[in-house]
């Protein structure tokens, strides 16, 4: 406990950047009901191999107030940068996602997704290559390139983005630090200074464990930035949260964006995984979201099988699931992202950003309040 104080002091004077997991509550701790069974830590890191890390850059206050950060995902960890199938799909293209199109026209991901803020995607962009180029080996021919996935949604509200604050130290750091195990959520890495639904948001994550008896019991998880919608629009558990929450919000934008990361440990082919991304929306619906004109909705989704798809030589065999098969992971990816959208309002906390712009959480007891009045609460 001592530790974890003096960490969140520093943390509080911008002194350190790595986040570790927190303690905090989570949507199902709360009595929040979801379909489907979720992995051991219901979060993205149950698909084996996959690392996730947070840099969090908390300092200052005023018109220069640093509300922003990074976060890090990588397919195998560390120690590997063996390629893995890789899909995407834009709902709604005010956003940016770097690397997509190589990854439509190739079909693998050769590195870490990275998320920050809107106006830090070309330094993450370059801190990436120089990372990779610090860690990974140069191809056959003594050849090494990058072309890095890096996504961004708008944190201006409550983070000076015109600063620039984001450094290549920081990007390394997130990188460096990324671990399995638990995710930190809510006010963490990129998600640090993010909006959702006019309530806090932030970073979240969950996860789905498929039965033995349906495709092979493997694993979908996935990891939101989430920085969009209206406070009259969120829906949690199908009740009308939003409306219920209704006092008004002093944040003048009304739309934002969200990107998501869908990671599975099921055998597919990138065009399979593109058809894992195109279903992020209908869990982004069942939260109310509507994707409007200034929404920048980007998705990634990756498979971790089929380690030495990339290799330069010879022949590759492969293993396919049958899309006849791909149901229940399509309910899987709209039940996780429903679930980590939520994981992400429960876990953000109260924050004042620059100018004094101030975003409240969603509030614990109000939101069980609501939930009972539908009997959708499950009493704990």
């Amino acid at each position: 406990m001592k530790r974890s104080l003096v960490w969140l002091a520093l943390a509080a004077l911008g002194l350190v950047g790595t986040v570790p997991a927190q303690n905090k509550p989570r949507a199902r701790g709360l009595g929040v009901p979801f379909d489907g069974s979720p992995g051991p830590l219901d979060a993205i890191t149950d698909v084996a191999g996959v690392e996730v890390g947070h840099t969090t850059l908390i300092r200052g206050d005023g018109a220069a107030a640093v509300r922003t950060g990074v976060t890090a995902v990588l397919p195998r960890g560390k120690g590997s940068f063996d390629q893995v199938f890789a899909g995407w799909f834009s709902l709604n293209g005010n956003g940016e996602m770097t690397g997509t199109t190589w990854i439509e026209e190739g079909g693998l991901l050769e590195g870490p997704i990275l998320i920050t803020n809107t106006h830090s995607v070309g330094v993450v962009r370059d801190a990436v290559i120089a990372w990779r180029l610090r860690h990974a080996p140069p191809d056959a021919g003594g050849y090494a390139w990058s072309l890095p996935v890096v996504a961004e949604t708008w944190d201006g509200y409550l983070n000076d983005a015109n600063g620039f604050h984001v450094k290549e130290s920081d990007v390394f750091a997130a990188l460096d630090g990324a671990a399995g195990g638990r995710v930190a959520e809510g006010n963490v890495g990129g998600g640090t200074g993010m909006v959702c639904h006019e309530f806090k948001g932030g970073i979240g994550t969950a996860s789905r464990k498929l039965d033995a008896a349906e495709p092979g019991g493997y694993t979908v998880g996935v990891l939101v930035q989430a920085n969009y919608g209206l406070r009259r629009q969120l829906r949690i558990a199908g009740v009308p949260v939003g409306q219920e929450i209704a006092e008004p919000s002093p944040r003048r934008e009304a739309e934002g964006s969200i990107i998501v990361v869908v990671a599975t440990d099921a055998p597919l082919l990138p065009h399979q995984l593109k058809r894992l991304a195109r279903r992020v929306p209908l869990g982004l619906a069942r939260m109310g979201s509507t994707s409007g004109n200034g929404s920048g909705d980007i998705f990634i989704a990756f498979s971790t099988a089929n380690p030495g798809a990339a290799r330069s030589s010879g022949t590759i065999s492969l293993t396919m699931l049958p899309n006849e098969r791909m149901s229940p992971l399509f309910d899987a990816v709209a039940g996780a992202v429903e679930e980590s959208v939520c994981n992400a309002l429960v876990a953000a906390e109260t924050m004042t950003g620059r100018d004094g712009h101030r975003v409240v959480a969603l509030p614990h007891d109000r939101l069980k309040e609501v939930l009972r009045k539908y009997s959708r609460l499950v009493e704990r």
